[in-house]
């Protein structure tokens, strides 16, 4: 199970969306993430499922990563879908018990479990295509007008890319300790909820601390080298927005503003 989360895991490539500006990929996985909450009819999200296929294709990304990338959340997907298929008030056309499953229930419920999968695989594009120095970098030239007011917009983009990085370390070490704890008699699958949050505690309190002695380890590595970050930081690779980034822009705007159109005339 913690093997399948592909939060903040990058998949190197060579596609048009790797060599894309951190920055356009920000700002367009937010317009994207936004111009989905427009689509309210199948017409509207037949868009949307064409243009994310499209850049799943044009960035190289296997099918596989965006599998498993939406295994972990599939419990809150069929909530999120039984939910409204037993909560919305609409035509009758099936009775168990107390619940009642209406048309427009099941309506509703696809929809929003559709608009949660194209939020996920969204999200994970931009950490698929993208590489943690990339993102630093996209994240704090995107902070920096807000550097007026105060805002560390440096230490910022910092934390939240290691934060973003260490993801799937932390899970692959809960992974190593779990079977450790497992092949000495620990269970964490049986007894009642409780128990079980019980049963955590030896796999918490040897996480916590390897969590702790990896960032203290990262200081340390850091300081060796002189890092100092903030307006003196050097940079290998400077950002620099291409023609390409145009395009992708263009291209973005052009189906947000289908998605308008089919929003308004089309019921």
């Amino acid at each position: 199970m913690l093997a399948d989360i592909m939060l903040g895991q990058y998949f190197p490539g060579n596609s048009v969306i790797h060599h894309l500006d951190p920055r356009t990929k920000i700002i367009s996985t937010i317009l994207l993430i936004s111009s989905i909450f427009l689509a309210e009819n199948y017409q509207a999200y037949s868009v949307v499922v064409v243009f994310i296929g499209f850049c799943i294709a044009l960035g190289g990304i296997p099918l596989v990563m965006i599998f498993r990338s939406l295994k972990p959340l599939w419990l809150i997907i069929i909530l999120t879908l039984l939910i409204h298929i037993f909560t919305t008030t609409g035509i009758i056309i099936y009775t168990l018990g107390p619940l009642t499953v209406t048309q427009e229930g099941l309506r509703l419920g696809f929809l929003m479990s559709i608009r949660l999968v194209f939020l996920i695989i969204v999200s994970s594009l931009l950490t698929f295509t993208t590489s943690p120095v990339a993102l630093t970098d996209g994240i704090e030239r995107l902070l920096k007008p807000f550097k007026a007011i105060g805002l560390p917009a440096h230490e910022l983009a910092m934390m939240m890319t290691i934060a973003l990085r260490f993801i799937p370390t932390l899970l692959e070490e809960t992974d190593r300790i779990m079977k450790a704890q497992m092949a000495r008699g620990a269970d964490f699958t049986s007894g009642n909820i409780l128990r079980r949050a019980r049963n955590m505690i030896p796999l918490l309190v040897p996480l916590f601390i390897s969590a702790f002695r990896r960032a203290d380890d990262l200081a340390t590595a850091m300081e060796a080298r002189c890092y100092r970050g903030g307006d003196h930081r050097t940079r290998m690779k400077q950002l620099k927005i291409t023609g390409k980034d145009w395009t992708a822009y263009a291209i973005l705007l052009l189906v947000i503003g289908i998605l308008l159109v089919v929003r308004i005339y089309v019921k």
